[in-house]
């Protein structure tokens, strides 16, 4: 039997404000990324941050929604809420029986948005705008959608297998961090790249973008108990705890490793811990949530550095922060999840359940990767053959703010025109390559 439908507006409220909160996310990712790119790409890099705002949201309410989490099987959702239709303020008894329906598929759509943000990281300063918003529509459909389904939707084979991620870490980070990986491989290295030095021409953009993400984060994680609620406080309180241990094991490991502690590395940090905590917001303790953070911290620093030291280039390391990060949250929550905190979890190592969550989080995460990698290497491949995914040479070497805007960020003399771009998100903990000649710079950038 479906539990009773009764609207509250203290839950109403809060699950309104948590997605305003979720939508302040993508401008905070634009200012994040933003910064870390060339001067020339400024525009370009937080445009294909901001779009998704536009195209997943139509997208959503057509049929993205409906494809998720409306009735179906345990592989897809119908189409019966296709259009929003029967989606209203009425609530739900299978998702939201203290909130209006509408407000439940709006606060989901602010997931699917950033997802696709996300991914733009990895192909920034060479990707054709117009491509990134053909891969973005059929990547929420093809991939998005169904994931959710699985793992949030009614019926959802991972649901149903106890599969437990309670904000998006196999749905959003997972998914697209392995996403970002591929794309990287396919689109191949920015030309310039070992040509110049290659910093971020404003860090001050990066750091008030992860202040606004960590802002956002909680409407992300504790907006995700869909209620005004103890469940919420406890989220609330695990991804600012999550979040702060990031920052501090990141600066610690800076200072002990280089001497000196990094905006760029303290904010990539202070994310890493946010990433990592989202599956496990609201079925860990306060005290696992550090934890939690710690071992982000850990495991993406060493990420960062293995890639940079490779031949991939995954602009600003979108694989080793959201999806490395990703990963270790997922396997975490199920060392440390407890029906103590949460009865409608599970309990994981920690809490006397033994091995089985943990292969149980192991078994969602490998599934994630799959599917984002085969679909993700199968939508850029046809894009490819059919229209093209990479700015000319002279794009990449114009800026891709004039090539595809018609804009530019900063005129000739402003201060965007003497940054470079991070060839990395955690390029201030890395190694970066010695500058060349002034002059020589400007010729090849």
């Amino acid at each position: 039997m479906n539990p009773a439908t009764t609207l509250s507006a203290g839950d109403t409220a809060w699950v309104l404000i948590s997605t305003a909160l979720v939508m302040l996310m993508v401008p905070g990712l634009a200012l994040f990324y933003g910064g870390l790119v060339r001067g020339k790409n400024t525009l370009n890099s937080m445009m294909m941050s901001l779009a998704p705002l536009g195209i997943v949201t139509v997208q959503w309410v057509v049929v993205g929604y409906s494809l998720a989490f409306a009735p179906g099987n345990g592989w897809l959702g119908g189409l019966s809420w296709w259009g929003f239709a029967g989606v209203g303020g009425a609530a739900n008894a299978t998702y939201a029986a203290t909130i209006p329906h509408v407000a439940f598929a709006l606060f989901q759509a602010m997931f699917a948005v950033i997802t696709v943000s996300l991914i733009s990281g990895a192909v920034v300063e060479r990707m054709k705008f117009s491509a990134y918003l053909l891969f973005g529509l059929a990547w929420t459909t093809l991939v998005y959608d169904p994931l959710a389904h699985w793992v949030w939707g009614d019926g959802g084979w991972l649901r149903t297998l106890g599969a437990l991620d309670f904000a998006g870490g196999t749905v959003v980070h997972v998914s697209a961090g392995t996403a970002a990986l591929v794309a990287a491989m396919i689109l191949g290295r920015r030309r310039v790249l070992g040509r110049a030095s290659l910093v971020p021409h404003s860090v001050p953009f990066t750091l008030f973008g992860a202040g606004l993400l960590w802002f956002g984060w909680f409407g992300f994680n504790a907006g995700s108990a869909l209620s005004a609620s103890d469940l919420a406080a406890t989220a609330f309180a695990t991804t600012h705890t999550a979040a702060a241990a990031g920052l501090t094991a990141w600066m610690l490991i800076d200072l002990i490793r280089t001497g000196k502690v990094t905006a760029v590395g303290a904010a990539t940090g202070a994310v890493v811990g946010l990433v990592a905590i989202t599956p496990a917001a609201g079925f860990v303790s306060t005290r696992a949530a550090l934890a939690i953070g710690i071992c982000a911290s850990l495991a993406s620093y060493a990420a960062m550095q293995i890639r940079a030291r490779s031949s991939l280039d995954d602009t600003l390391d979108v694989f080793a922060c959201h999806g490395v990060a990703g990963i270790v949250g997922a396997l975490l929550t199920g060392a440390f999840a407890s029906k103590a905190v949460n009865a409608a979890g599970a309990d994981g190592l920690f809490s006397g359940g033994g091995f089985h969550q943990i292969g149980v989080q192991a078994l969602a995460v490998g599934v994630t990767m799959v599917l984002s990698g085969t679909l993700t290497t199968g939508i850029l491949l046809g894009i490819r053959a059919l229209y093209g995914i990479r700015g000319s040479i002279a794009d990449e070497l114009t800026g891709m703010d004039s090539s595809e805007h018609g804009e530019e960020a900063y005129h000739a003399g402003d201060l965007g025109e003497m940054g470079g771009s991070a060839g990395a998100l955690g390029q201030g903990v890395v190694l970066i390559r010695p500058s060349v000649p002034a002059e020589k710079a400007r010729e090849v950038a």
